[in-house]
């Protein structure tokens, strides 16, 4: 009788999932992230206008918030944190379909993630932790270090950078950092991670850790830049820089998670990997 089973060293090959290796990444690298990012954005405008389009109403609802009820504003960001990252995985989907050579769909893009709910779910309810507890411990230093009362949302700088405030600014600033490097460390290439390998939230977020631990020069830079380009574009009036720079960095992150990372085939029999890096 005739086996229907595949040989035992295809199956054992089935059976081992790729290796992730982290690459070298050097200090031009982000900038061709960049690059690679605004032909992304090029090569599908329609799609990254709706997300643009989603980025800054965010933004000015944000400052809505913040100048009629600030005592909201945490809140909201809140709420940012809940939906940015799906946003930005229909970006993901964007330029992880070009780089393949399949269709734009739009419509793939916006549904891109409910085939990682779990994950995303848990990434998700990680950084509202993230956040919450930035908040507390923000309230915290406001309330032991700030010397000149609570500024209004119309003196707020004024009140902030008083000198006689600066012990407040240096602490501010030091918890402030230690959060936001948190958060980027976990984040800055698990997310497409969890859309290119279907990686269980931890997993992924480990690799982000690894690869900014491991790569640290310039995914401070790739950092830097994000922040420059976000400063940049709300800087202009209506922050209206947003439409551009959110799909703009949503896509250039992809191709930093694809430059962090090359996944390598396994050996055939063998529990281990060849080096062959495949996509």
């Amino acid at each position: 009788m005739t086996s229907l089973q595949p040989p035992a060293s295809e199956s054992a090959e089935s059976a081992v999932p790729p290796r992730r290796q982290l690459r070298a990444v050097a200090f031009d690298h982000p900038f061709r992230w960049l690059a690679r990012g605004a032909r992304d954005l090029r090569a599908a405008p329609a799609i990254s206008l709706f997300y643009g389009l989603c980025f800054w109403g965010m933004a000015l609802l944000l400052g809505a918030v913040f100048r009629r009820m600030p005592e909201y504003t945490l809140s909201f960001v809140s709420g940012c944190f809940l939906l940015g990252p799906f946003l930005a995985m229909g970006l993901y989907e964007v330029s992880r379909r070009r780089e393949q050579g399949l269709p734009q769909d739009f419509a793939a893009s916006l549904t891109c993630w409910d085939r990682h709910l779990g994950s995303m779910g848990l990434l998700v309810l990680v950084l509202l932790l993230l956040e919450l507890l930035w908040g507390r411990a923000s309230l915290v230093v406001f309330a032991v270090f700030f010397d000149t009362g609570m500024p209004t949302t119309a003196s707020v700088l004024q009140a902030v950078f008083n000198p006689r405030n600066w012990q407040f600014v240096a602490v501010y600033a030091l918890v402030g950092g230690i959060f936001a490097a948190l958060v980027f460390s976990t984040c800055v290439v698990s997310i497409p991670m969890i859309l290119d390998r279907d990686t269980d939230a931890i997993t992924a977020g480990l690799a982000s850790i690894q690869a900014v631990t491991g790569r640290t020069g310039p995914l401070l830079l790739w950092g830097a830049l994000i922040v420059a380009v976000l400063v940049g574009a709300m800087l202009l009036p209506w922050a209206v820089g947003v439409l551009v720079a959110g799909p703009w960095l949503g896509h250039a992150s992809w191709h930093a998670y694809r430059g962090c990372f090359a996944w390598e085939a396994p050996a055939a029999g063998v529990a281990g990997a060849t080096g062959r890096p495949i996509a």
